[in-house]
C-alpha cells in the first residue's frame, strides 16, 4: 500500500537594508518539482515591493525558476514561495542488496553512449562546491570494497557520515570547502550532502544534490511553530535497475513521503533558493522562515478546490 502525505509549504525570505537599494535583479528557485511521486497543484512566488519585470523559465536541470527585477528605492525585500504538495512514498522501497556491484555502475557511466547515459554521467564530474579529491576516495573506500552492491555501499557511507559527523550550524557557511567539512567532522545538511556526493564522485559514481523540505516534529506537548522549519538538502545516487535513489545523510535514512523535492543540480550553486545582484543597500540582514504544514486528506481536498477556483 502506497503511503501519501499532503503539505502546505511557505518559504519566506526577507532582506532588510541599512540604506536604499537602487535596483536589484533576482532568480528564485521556490517552486517544487512535478515528479512521478510528487504532485504540485499550486506553486507561486510573491515579491514585495512589486517587481518592474518578471519572467518564468525552466533551467537546464528541469527546475522551475522565477526571474524578477525590482526598481528602487527600497529598504526591504520580501519573497514568499507558497505551494501545495502531495508526496507518495517509494513503493516498493529499493533493496540495496539487489543493486549491481558498484564497479559495474561506474563502468556503465564510462562506456555507454547516447542520451540515456548523458543524464547521470554529468553528475560524475567536479562542480562549483564539490571537488572529488583523493581524500574523499580514502574516506569512501571503507564502504565500497570490491564487488559490493552499489546501494549497500551508498547506504553504509550515509550511516558513517551520520555517525562520525556532528550537526553544527555554527561550524560552516555557504562557502566552506567540503574538504574542511571532512577534516573537522561537523557541518549542516548542505555540507553532509556535498560530502557524500564528493565521495561517490571520487569513485566515479553519479550523484546529484537535491534541495527541498522535510517535515519535522515539534517537541512533545508543543504546537508546530510557523516558520520554525528550514529548507533541507540531501543527495541522489544513480543506480542501474533502480534509477535515482535519494539518501539523507543528515537524518541517516532513505528519503520518504516526509521529504519534499524542490530542485536538483550538481551542487548548491545550481539550486540556491534566491540569488541575485543588488545595487546599493550597504549592509543587510537576512531572515528566512520555512513552514511545512501537514494536511489531512479533507484539508488537502479543500485547499486544492480553493486553488482551482482562484
Amino acid at each position: 500500500m502506497t503511503t501519501r502525505a499532503f503539505y502546505r509549504i511557505e518559504h519566506e525570505t526577507r532582506y532588510v537594508h541599512q540604506t536604499s537599494v537602487s535596483t536589484s535583479q533576482h532568480v528564485a528557485c521556490l517552486r517544487p518539482r512535478e515528479l512521478p511521486r510528487q504532485r504540485v497543484p499550486r506553486a507561486d512566488v510573491a515579491v514585495e515591493p512589486a517587481p518592474a519585470r518578471t519572467a518564468r523559465r525552466v533551467d537546464y536541470f528541469g527546475n522551475a525558476l522565477d526571474q524578477f527585477t525590482v526598481l528602487g528605492p527600497y529598504l526591504g525585500l520580501r519573497v514568499l514561495g507558497r505551494s501545495l504538495v502531495e508526496v507518495s512514498a517509494v513503493d516498493p522501497a529499493p533493496d540495496p542488496s539487489a543493486s549491481p556491484p558498484w564497479e559495474e555502475a561506474r563502468d556503465a557511466l564510462l562506456y555507454r553512449k547516447g542520451a540515456a547515459a548523458l543524464e547521470p554521467s554529468q553528475y560524475v564530474y567536479p562542480s562549483y562546491y564539490v571537488s572529488p579529491d583523493r581524500e574523499f576516495i580514502d574516506f569512501a573506500r571503507e564502504s565500497f570494497p570490491p564487488a559490493r552492491p552499489l546501494l549497500d555501499g551508498a547506504v553504509d557511507l550515509m550511516h558513517r557520515i551520520h555517525e562520525a559527523f556532528r550537526f553544527d550550524p555554527s561550524a560552516t557557511t555557504l562557502t566552506t570547502p567540503v574538504r574542511r567539512v571532512l577534516a573537522e567532522r561537523r557541518g549542516v545538511c548542505q555540507d553532509f550532502a556535498h560530502l557524500q556526493i564528493a565521495c561517490l564522485r571520487a569513485l566515479g559514481l553519479a550523484a546529484r544534490y537535491v534541495s527541498g523540505y522535510i517535515l519535522t516534529d515539534p517537541p512533545p506537548g508543543q504546537d508546530r511553530l510557523v516558520g520554525a522549519d528550514a529548507s533541507h538538502a540531501w543527495l541522489s545516487v544513480s543506480c542501474p535497475r533502480f534509477g535515482w535513489v535519494d539518501l539523507d545523510p543528515t537524518n541517516d535514512l532513505l528519503c520518504s513521503e516526509r521529504h519534499v523535492t524542490l530542485a536538483w543540480g550538481r551542487d548548491y550553486a545550481d539550486v540556491s533558493p534566491l540569488r541575485g545582484v543588488i545595487l546599493g543597500g550597504a549592509e543587510h540582514e537576512l531572515h528566512v522562515g520555512v513552514s511545512v504544514i501537514p494536511l489531512t486528506a479533507a484539508e488537502w481536498a479543500e485547499a486544492v478546490r480553493e486553488t482551482a477556483a482562484s
